[in-house]
């Protein structure tokens, strides 16, 4: 709440004077509601804010954006302060090659900027914000993490942690597509000629269709009886996406974003080499874990039951993807093996705790074993959230901040209730 301003105003749940913008879109295309009415014909309660009183359910679906714009934490947070804050400088096009530990303690990093090697010494704190991949990498290059594998790669150890790199969460989706039987979703939007139409108006004043990132509904469900909180998220686009936009699209037609939220399966990253500049080792391990091969297939059989239902009769023809012949688990499973992807939510690689494989310290977010290092991104999760990494991070920079420059935290908020399901005896 604290970090955002949402368009409708603030309430218990949201904030409204925060610096990053979040806005709710008009649902302007009937096939926003034809879901959200689809919905509740298959069960499902209907929740008018999906990160509010009520997450499960569908509805419609903010954006952090704000006046047709995107509205991220630099944009909120930096882009009109660094000219003014005489105690901030911006360094761009830099790689953090290592960061700097002498006797036990982090002086500083460095980087490299063109051909030039560069030291930005640390009077205080040096923190890793780098996210789920750059954070842990630039850790082990730095001589923080699993011994053994460090010393592979020539790198002097500080500190021995074996969690560095361990720990990879992320949500995996794949899109169910349904071809459209009226001409009414993105796709004509998407011809050339159209594109420099919408994409005039926007740089005119920032409105009309490029304003929006277009997935304005979606919802939140269980998978099974007996779970206590949503697992499985929808993104509802009136559109055809190939390859996250890189291919051609063919058809009227709308999709789902689905997938589970808390799945099994752990990845990690190892470095590949010790060169900065050299990508690390990811492995994810999807679908390593059979529950979670359940799962994905179970997101499959639910966005199907919802496109079926009498909502999208006036909108319906015939399925592309997966495909009607796809009829049974196994052709599911496959189908899942080749189109599944990342929904760019990684996260846990450095996680916080006082385990074995903790990382960072909870009450300091200092590395455990290096004075004047933190870490404070999606990589300090212990576990992924249940829905979209964006606010949960800004909310863990706020606290990790309030903590740092040693601020009494926040007061916890009373009287807040939550919604929760009457039965867990069934799904919905």
């Amino acid at each position: 709440k604290n970090p955002t301003r949402h368009s409708l105003g603030e309430d218990d749940y949201r904030g409204g004077s925060g610096l990053v913008g979040v806005t709710r879109h008009p649902m302007s295309n009937p096939l926003y509601h034809a879901f959200i009415k689809a919905g509740q014909e298959a069960g499902y309660p209907y929740t008018d804010d999906l990160n509010g009183y009520q997450q499960e359910g569908v509805g419609p679906m903010d954006s952090t954006t704000w006046k047709g714009m995107r509205s991220s934490a630099a944009v909120g947070h930096l882009h009109d302060t660094v000219s003014i804050r005489e105690n901030l400088t911006a360094e761009t096009r830099c790689l953090v090659t290592r960061v700097v530990i002498e006797g036990g303690r982090a002086v500083g990093v460095e980087y490299r900027q063109g051909d030039q090697l560069k030291f930005a010494a640390a009077d205080k704190s040096v923190i890793l914000s780098g996210g789920a991949i750059n954070s842990p990498q630039l850790l082990m290059l730095s001589g923080v993490g699993p011994a053994e594998h460090l010393r592979e790669h020539g790198v002097h150890v500080h500190s021995d942690l074996p969690g560095v790199g361990e720990n990879l969460q992320d949500h995996l989706e794949v899109y169910v597509q349904q071809e459209c039987s009226q001409p009414i979703t993105l796709y004509k939007w998407q011809k050339p000629h159209n594109m420099v139409r919408i994409g005039l108006q926007w740089f005119l004043n920032q409105s009309g269709l490029c304003g929006s990132a277009h997935l304005e509904a979606g919802g939140f469900i269980r998978s099974r009886a007996g779970i206590e909180h949503p697992d499985i998220q929808f993104h509802f686009l009136p559109s055809q996406v190939v390859d996250h936009g890189r291919g051609k699209i063919s058809y009227e037609a709308y999709q789902l974003h689905v997938g589970p939220m808390r799945q099994a399966s752990r990845g990690f990253l190892k470095l590949k080499s010790s060169d900065p500049a050299e990508h690390p080792i990811i492995e994810p391990n999807y679908l390593s874990r059979d529950i979670d091969i359940w799962e994905m297939r179970q997101c499959v059989k639910l966005s199907r039951e919802i496109f079926a239902q009498p909502a999208f009769h006036p909108f319906r023809s015939k399925e592309l993807r997966p495909g009607e012949d796809c009829d049974t688990d196994d052709k599911i499973d496959a189908f899942i093996r080749k189109y599944g992807d990342s929904a760019y939510h990684p996260s846990c690689t450095c996680k916080m705790g006082t385990d074995e494989m903790a990382v960072v310290n909870p009450r300091t977010m200092e590395v455990y074993g290096v004075e004047n290092l933190r870490v404070v991104d999606a990589s300090v999760m212990p576990s992924v959230v249940s829905g979209n990494l964006n606010g949960p991070t800004l909310m863990l920079a706020e606290k990790s901040a309030d903590i740092i420059r040693g601020q009494e935290p926040l007061a916890p908020a009373h009287h807040v209730p939550v919604y929760h399901p009457p039965t867990l005896e069934t799904q919905r």
